[in-house]
């Protein structure tokens, strides 16, 4: 919704079909700016590409990509099971390089983009209890270093945003341990919403961030300073 207060034409992707269209129905109906759903599981290569060139196919471009799938498994190391291990993997950072992909010969061509990729600070601090998460999460961060020296040349920047503990669907589902934790560390002592993670992505999307990239923009309240 604040790239669409922006001036964006918004590509609403959820392996729901419920969650995209409600989030597209949202935007177009507080917003003049037409935003459409679209259905992918992000971890699932083939339905990436296929999506990708629907987006493609009916925005005409892509300037901006902001890859934010992101899910926990949960589970000390010793107890975490392979198939835990793999989904957060393959949502988390296999599901930002799967979009990328499928949508960077587009951005190669107009020589114009903004790839903008949701870490986290556990990437940076890691966390007991989430190695499959703090992998995944600090994989996106060396992603996004790498993406950005191959990009540079044809003006394409490439930032990560990385949270600290923010109210949303997914950490309500965090054990009240982790949460009290990582808290606890917070020196502005409370937690981020959405639209301070909004605000930084803006930010970088804009022209105004022209001149950043390969950077971690920690928005945490002050967690990893």
């Amino acid at each position: 919704m604040r790239l669409a207060d922006e001036g964006a034409r918004v590509a609403c992707v959820s392996r729901s079909e419920e969650n995209a269209k409600r989030t597209a129905d949202e935007i177009n109906k507080a917003r003049t700016n037409s935003a459409k759903a679209y259905t992918a599981d992000v971890a699932d290569r083939t339905a990436v590409q296929k999506v990708g060139a629907q987006i493609l196919d009916e925005f005409g471009k892509i300037d901006i990509l902001v890859n934010n799938a992101g899910i926990t498994r949960d589970a000390l190391a010793m107890r975490m099971s392979i198939e835990d291990w793999d989904t957060v993997i393959n949502t988390n950072l296999r599901g930002a390089f799967n979009f990328t992909q499928a949508m960077l010969r587009s951005m190669v061509k107009q020589r114009s983009g903004r790839i903008i990729n949701i870490s986290s600070v556990i990437g940076l601090i890691g966390n007991a209890g989430q190695t499959n998460y703090a992998a995944s999460k600090a994989g996106l961060i060396g992603l996004t270093k790498s993406l950005a020296r191959e990009l540079a040349s044809r003006n394409i920047t490439v930032n990560a945003v990385a949270p600290g503990l923010i109210t949303t669907d997914m950490t309500a589902g965090l054990s009240d341990e982790i949460k009290n934790t990582i808290q606890s560390k917070i020196p502005l002592g409370k937690t981020g919403t959405p639209e301070d993670i909004a605000n930084a992505v803006a930010f970088l999307a804009s022209a105004e961030a022209s001149y950043i990239t390969g950077q971690v923009l920690c928005v945490d309240g002050g967690i990893v300073m």
